[in-house]
C-alpha cells in the first residue's frame, strides 16, 4: 500500500498553514531558548557569586568566561547524548514492533483494529483499515508505532543538530552578562552586568511565550524573577564565604 506523493504534498501544505503544527521549527527554537536561558542564568549566577567574594573585575570576568565555555561544552555534550539515546531507544522500539509484526501479523492487525475502534471506527471499518495498512510492512510498523507507542515521524531528533544548537545558544546566553565587564571595571561594571542580565532574562522569557499560551509579559516577568533570585542568592553566598574566610 503506497501513499500517493500528491496526498503527502497536500497534507504538508495544510500543516504549513497551521502555525502551531510546525513542530520541527518549534523544536529547535525551543532548544535555542532553553540554551540561552541556561547559559544566561548559570553565568549570571557565577559572576554574581564571585562578585560577592571579590571586587576584582578581572577575576570576575575570567571566572564568568571559563564558566561560559564549560556550560557551552556541557550543554552540547548533554544535548548530543540525550538526543542520540532517544533515537536509539526509538529505533529499538520500532525494530521490536517490526519483529512482532513478522512473528504474529494477525495479532498485530487485531491490535491495530482495536486501537482504531477506540477512535470511533466501527469494527468492520477498523478491520478493513488495519488489513489495508498491513499490506505494506513499513506502513504497518509506522502505524503501530504511532498508535501504540505514540511515536510521530517528525518527532525524531538529530543529535548533531541538537548539540550545535544547544552549544551555540548556551554560549550566546553566557556571554551576555559578561559584555559590560569587557569595557568597565569596579561596581559600575557589576551594576551594568546585572542590568543587562535582568533585561536579557525578560527578553528570553518573552520570547519563550511564542511557544506557549502564556502572555509575553507574564513569561518575561517570571524569567526575570528567576534571574534576580539566582543573582541575589549567588552574591549572598559569595559574600558569606569571603566573610567566613576573614574571621
Amino acid at each position: 500500500m503506497h501513499v500517493p506523493h500528491s496526498i503527502q504534498q497536500r497534507l504538508t501544505h495544510v500543516w504549513n498553514q497551521e502555525r502551531w503544527h510546525k513542530t520541527n521549527s518549534a523544536g529547535w527554537i525551543g532548544d535555542a531558548i532553553y540554551g540561552v536561558n541556561d547559559g544566561l542564568g548559570a553565568i549570571f549566577g557565577i559572576i554574581a557569586g564571585v562578585a560577592g567574594f571579590t571586587d576584582n573585575t578581572h577575576s570576575i570576568l575570567v571566572s564568568g568566561f571559563f564558566g561560559a565555555l564549560a556550560s557551552t561544552l556541557s550543554m552540547g555534550a548533554g544535548a548530543w547524548l540525550a538526543t542520540k539515546s532517544e533515537s536509539e531507544l526509538r529505533h529499538q522500539e520500532l525494530e521490536h514492533e517490526r519483529r512482532e509484526i513478522r512473528e504474529d501479523p494477525e495479532h498485530e492487525i487485531e491490535e491495530l483494529s482495536l486501537l482504531y475502534q477506540l477512535k470511533g471506527f466501527s469494527e468492520d471499518q477498523a478491520n478493513e483499515i488495519a488489513r489495508r495498512i498491513a499490506k505494506n510492512e513499513d506502513l504497518f510498523v509506522k502505524a503501530m508505532a504511532q498508535e501504540e507507542l505514540g511515536f510521530q515521524e517528525e518527532s525524531a531528533g538529530n543529535h548533531w543538530k541538537s548539540a550545535i544548537i544547544g552549544s551555540l545558544s548556551t554560549l550566546v546566553g553566557g556571554i551576555v552578562p559578561l559584555i559590560p565587564l569587557f569595557f568597565m571595571t569596579g561596581w559600575s561594571a557589576m551594576i551594568a552586568a546585572a542590568i543587562v542580565s535582568i533585561v536579557a532574562h525578560f527578553a528570553v522569557g518573552a520570547a519563550k511565550s511564542a511557544l506557549t499560551a502564556r502572555s509575553w509579559w507574564a513569561s518575561g516577568m517570571e524569567m526575570t524573577m528567576a534571574g534576580v533570585i539566582v543573582g541575589v542568592v549567588a552574591y549572598g553566598l559569595g559574600w558569606v564565604t569571603t566573610s567566613f574566610m576573614h574571621l
